[in-house]
């Protein structure tokens, strides 16, 4: 019987299968009620004694030999077909490229981040709006320039629908569904009836901010600027404020930064000045917060707003604005070390 059980340890050692159904094939053969291993144990009981405690070991050996064979062949099939089931044979045999983040999605993301560790949510709005939310809330007068058809696309000759000329049309909307406490920025795109250039296109992309609660003074807008500044263009950047218009704030400021190219020594790129100019910013005007239903004797605020592409021009040095819309994938792999 030692005999036996040592052949068909040999032969269970050599067991392969490639098939599922082979596997169950050869556990029915060996490990089933009627298998080659039972039949053994059904013999024990004629075995002499004084060879029943040694039969008796070899043949538990050979059962655990038999159900791990059984299982490692199992798991082998299991995991081939896991393999197999990975393979896409659609796939290219040449390597494909990885993508690249546009750059003005960087510097967004780069600027929203930084208005985040402040407090700031983010809040968007419609692309089509209406006349109110771009320009009566915001206090533009009904011969504003910017209201004229050389500025702005008018939607089916309609002068109450328009693409945005800005976002400053989701704080209107905000501010008439909310009120204060308000910290948000908006993010997004804008359009305007320019002839596209180098220097200018008929859309871009803005990020506005409106931060409005009580006792807000241009202290916080002077130091929230200062603030983005630092983190956007290192922290040896100095800002100045100059007086400007706008219809919705203040007083209104223009904000320049030192030259990050020269430091502010003077450069083709600054005109020899040592300063870069890239956001308007201001309080905003009680006019604009009543039209909205916001009691200017109770609270006051601050707005600002950047064009994007300014913002990425200054961090990467690009010059004309028509490639950030081309798609070409020759400028967007420059930026892939940016990511």
């Amino acid at each position: 019987m030692l005999e036996k059980i040592n052949n068909l340890k040999g032969v269970i050692e050599s067991l392969n299968a490639s098939s599922v159904e082979e596997v169950e094939a050869l556990r029915i053969k060996y490990l089933s009620k009627k298998g080659e291993v039972s039949a053994l144990f059904n013999d024990f009981r004629n075995a002499p004694n004084e060879q029943k405690r040694e039969i008796g070991q070899k043949l538990n050996e050979l059962k655990n030999l038999a159900t791990d064979k059984i299982n490692a062949l199992k798991e082998n099939l299991s995991n081939k077909l896991e393999d197999e089931c990975t393979i896409d044979l659609t796939r290219t045999s040449a390597p494909l490229p990885l993508g690249k983040r546009h750059p003005i999605s960087l510097v967004r993301n780069e600027i929203i981040s930084i208005f985040s560790r402040l407090g700031f949510s983010i809040a968007e709005g419609p692309e089509i709006e209406d006349d109110w939310h771009v320009f009566s809330a915001l206090n533009f007068a009904a011969d504003h320039p910017a209201r004229d058809m050389q500025d702005t696309f008018f939607i089916q000759r309609s002068p109450d629908v328009l693409l945005r000329t800005h976002t400053s049309s989701v704080q209107s909307r905000i501010m008439t569904s909310q009120q204060p406490p308000i910290r948000i920025i908006c993010p997004g795109r804008v359009y305007r009836n320019e002839a596209i250039s180098a220097r200018a296109h008929c859309f871009f992309h803005q990020i506005e901010a409106l931060y409005i609660d009580k006792d807000v003074s241009f202290t916080d807008v002077t130091q929230t600027l200062l603030y983005f500044a630092r983190e956007m263009f290192g922290q040896d950047t100095k800002i100045r404020l100059r007086p400007s218009y706008f219809p919705f704030t203040e007083p209104s400021a223009e904000m320049d930064i030192s030259c990050n190219i020269c430091g502010g020594e003077g450069c083709g790129f600054c005109k020899h000045t040592g300063w870069v100019e890239i956001l308007g910013c201001g309080m905003v005007d009680p006019n604009v917060l009543e039209s909205c239903g916001i009691d200017s004797k109770e609270y006051s605020g601050f707005a600002l707003g950047m064009g994007v592409e300014r913002i990425t021009n200054l961090k990467y040095r690009v010059k004309d604005l028509r490639m950030f819309s081309e798609n070409d994938v020759r400028f967007l792999d420059e930026f892939e070390a940016a990511h």
